[in-house]
């Protein structure tokens, strides 16, 4: 295969802060878009009743999304990468800063084309 991207899909539960906090995750998800080394094309924020927040950050390198559960301490997030100069560990940190999670789970998922 010759990889084109990287794709993390990260749980994190146990979140102690920010899970209801549109403000603070779009913030974050600037930031993670910042330290990855990646361009920002546009960030999008949508908060759910009674509680819950969904967020995106389209980048030229593809795309930086979340959603999280308040009630149940949970955030579900993907950060995928292409190219060589990005560096998707470094948005995945913004998070637990952001997030404060008890416990995390990463699985890095090669994408390409088949040769």
């Amino acid at each position: 295969m010759r990889e084109l991207g990287r794709h993390l899909v990260v749980e994190l539960w146990g979140c102690q802060a920010n899970l209801n906090h549109p403000e603070e995750i779009r913030k974050a998800l600037v930031e993670a878009v910042r330290r990855a080394g990646a361009t920002l094309i546009d960030v999008h924020v949508h908060t759910f009743n009674p509680h819950g927040v969904s967020g995106v950050a389209v980048i030229a390198e593809s795309h930086i999304s979340l959603h999280t559960w308040p009630e149940h301490g949970y955030v579900a997030l993907d950060v995928f990468t292409c190219g060589e100069k990005v560096v998707p560990e470094a948005a995945f940190q913004v998070f637990r800063e952001l997030f404060r999670p008890q416990r995390t789970h990463l699985i890095e998922i090669k994408r390409g084309i088949q040769l």
